[in-house]
Order: structure tokens, then sequence, then C-alpha cells
């Protein structure tokens, strides 16, 4: 990874793609070893998380995560999500991001250096493209590591670089714990990654 000391940089997480990657390596983050790392990379300006939360549940198990980085650094963006039954009768929540993540790496293009997506969604890479244009470097977490690679090929070959996740899980990540109960808002069914 290549990092300035001056410059400015912005965390844009897509939330449920971070955790699916994370969990298909095994670990989970932890968001202040999180920030301590990219700190010390630069000067980080923003960190915005995002999720999709149930609007009607009185608590979600993302709850305590999401209230946890609302008060230590980082700015959290939500939506409603939609709760729906799969086909083998579990509980499931399907928010996308995708409009609000592209929308803020765009307007932040007007004042950071470098912007770390965590995602390999490939829907993001024209807007990997519009901010590139603009002259802002743009670095891609995801992971190529787990037994099915968890980021679009044209997102990966668009971005400027491409961190793997079970590199950067040395730095940032524990132990997974477990959480049965616990299925995180899933991209529509028809992105790339």
């Amino acid at each position: 990874m290549t990092f300035y000391p001056n410059e400015r940089i912005g965390l844009f997480i897509d939330g449920a793609n971070l955790y699916s990657a994370a969990r298909a390596l095994d670990f989970d983050i932890d968001y202040r070893k999180l920030l301590e790392e990219f700190r010390k990379r630069g000067r980080l300006t923003r960190a915005n998380y995002y999720t999709a939360l149930l609007e009607n549940d009185d608590y979600t198990p993302i709850r305590p995560l999401v209230d946890w980085l609302d008060y230590n650094g980082f700015h959290v963006v939500t939506k409603a999500a939609r709760e729906y039954t799969d086909e083998n009768g579990r509980r499931r929540v399907k928010g996308d991001m995708d409009v609000e993540i592209a929308v803020d790496i765009v307007e932040a293009s007007n004042y950071l250096d470098h912007i770390i997506l965590f995602s390999g969604d490939g829907d993001f890479r024209k807007a990997v493209e519009a901010v590139q244009r603009k002259g802002v470097r743009v670095s891609v977490v995801s992971t190529l590591k787990s037994q099915q690679p968890m980021i679009a090929d044209d997102l990966r070959r668009q971005a400027d670089n491409f961190i793997e996740l079970a590199e950067l899980g040395r730095l940032v990540g524990r132990e997974r714990r477990a959480r049965e109960d616990f299925v995180p808002a899933t991209p529509d069914e028809d992105d790339d990654a």
C-alpha cells in the first residue's frame, strides 16, 4: 500500500460487503484498530460506514456495532431495509447502499486525495473512474483469497491499488465471534460481487 503522510484520506465502508468478506476469511474487523491503522498512513479526514437497518425492530444484532461506530469516529449512514425469509426458511435483511456510497465518494473527491473503498461490488467501477478523473487516488479493499473471490474484476482493475483484506486483517482483524442470529443486509441479487 502506498500512502503519503500529508494526503487527506477517506474511508468508505460498505458494511454488508465488508462483513461478508471478513466472514469468508474467518475473522472480524476491529474497527478501533482500523481507524488507528489509517490514521498512521495519512490525514484521516472521513470514515463512513454504510448499512441498512430494520426500522421496526426494537433491537437488531447490528445496532450495538452501529452505535459504537457512531460514538467512536465513524460517520454512520443508514437507511431502512426490507426483511424476508429465504428459501431455507432463514430470516434475511436486504438493503442496498450503493447509491449513497457512490454519491458520497464523488462529493468527497472535492476535498480528499485518497479514497479507500471497502467493497468488492463492481457497481462502484464508474464512481471510482469519475473520482480518478479529478485526480483522486482510489484503493479498494476486498479479497481474492476467499473460496469465491469477493471483488469484481473490473473494479479491481479500475482501482489505483487493490488491498487484500486477508493481509489487512493481520493488522485490523480479530478472531471471529459466533453470530448465528445475524445475517447482514445484502446487496441486490444482480450485483457483480
